[in-house]
């Protein structure tokens, strides 16, 4: 599906705040020592943070494999 740049911004807007929410749930899970859960979310909101950034490269996926390799391929340091 091709996005138009209008519906590219709205969504990498959504998943910077989806990310922004996620992790902010965190302190609640510290507090509540449920790191395994306080965990999971930081993980989730990474996610959803290099979503936005993908999608800012015109690259567009859910798959968590395909979205490592993308980031490792495009920002790849060595």
């Amino acid at each position: 599906m091709i996005m138009d740049s209008n519906d590219r911004a709205n969504l990498i807007n959504y998943r910077l705040k989806q990310a922004k929410e996620t992790i902010s749930d965190v302190e609640l899970l510290i507090e509540n020592n449920r790191l395994r859960s306080a965990v999971n979310r930081i993980y989730y909101g990474m996610f959803y943070s290099l979503l936005a950034l993908a999608l800012a490269n015109q690259f567009e996926t859910s798959k968590h494999s395909q979205l490592i390799g993308h980031f490792q391929n495009y920002y790849s340091f060595s």
